[in-house]
């Protein structure tokens, strides 16, 4: 497969990826910044592509043991030679479908402390793009977006974090999917795309298993009135500063 190279979080992590299709934005660096992962953690990222959320998630919190799963064996392919261009000895790249029969015997239920995922969400009967890789990961299989929910959520241990980016019209879907498979504390955080506008991407978390109270955050303001990244933003996107989703409680 034909890559382009390039670089994030300020040039920290190197990150090839696809010269055609899907292009990495900024959702799988602000996903890895909402995990409240800790150095020896086991965490599941479903949806990998080439691998940008994983690695962040890496040079973030060193140690962190980061399963990517993929379901196309070219992309990955790249994510693997990132994985291995940025040191990350201790993650690993499956090549398997996150809704399909396999998954829970070869990841393991209640395995992970941690998962999270930028899934497929347009309803497969709407236009499809014309490119392969971008219609496998924008479009969502039959099981839809609750099938993905529930493979994450099963995945992780009592107490363990399930964590999504979703445009703000499928909020609400995510966290009912949530809520469904027995998570609790829900917590929203908007993504606004610049002050007095409205949120059009934001992240849904939930525990397996809480009690807590549902939480609405305050939200993060991507960009200034003139274009530029906020300082907050910044911190996040080049800095590698984690993002508050309200709560740090290790899935033990």
């Amino acid at each position: 497969m034909e890559t382009t190279p390039g670089t994030l979080l300020g040039g920290r992590v190197r990150y090839a990826q696809p010269a055609q299709g899907y292009r990495t934005g900024i959702e799988p660096v602000i996903l890895a910044a909402a995990i409240p992962a800790r150095p020896g953690d086991a965490v599941l990222e479903a949806g990998l592509g080439a691998g940008a959320g994983l690695l962040c998630l890496h040079a973030r919190v060193p140690g962190v043991q980061v399963t990517g799963v993929e379901l196309d064996p070219a992309t990955a392919g790249v994510a693997r030679h990132n994985l291995a261009d940025n040191g990350a000895e201790c993650c690993t790249v499956l090549t398997l479908d996150i809704t399909g029969p396999d998954a829970p015997d070869l990841l393991g239920q209640g395995r992970f402390n941690h998962a999270y995922a930028n899934p497929p969400w347009h309803d497969t009967a709407g236009t499809l793009p014309a490119h392969a890789l971008r219609s496998l990961a924008k479009h969502a299989a039959p099981s839809g977006l609750a099938g993905w929910t529930t493979a994450l959520v099963r995945a992780v241990r009592p107490g363990g974090t399930v964590t999504l980016v979703l445009p703000a019209g499928a909020a609400f879907r995510g966290l009912a999917a949530l809520r469904l498979e027995g998570c609790g504390g829900l917590t929203l955080l908007p993504l606004w795309p610049k002050p007095g506008r409205d949120a059009r991407l934001v992240l849904v978390q939930g525990r397996r298993g809480s009690r807590t109270t549902d939480r609405v955050m305050p939200g993060l303001v991507l960009h200034r009135l003139d274009g530029g990244f906020t300082p907050e933003a910044d911190a996040v996107l080049r800095s590698g500063q984690g993002l508050d989703m309200g709560g740090s409680r290790r899935a033990s």
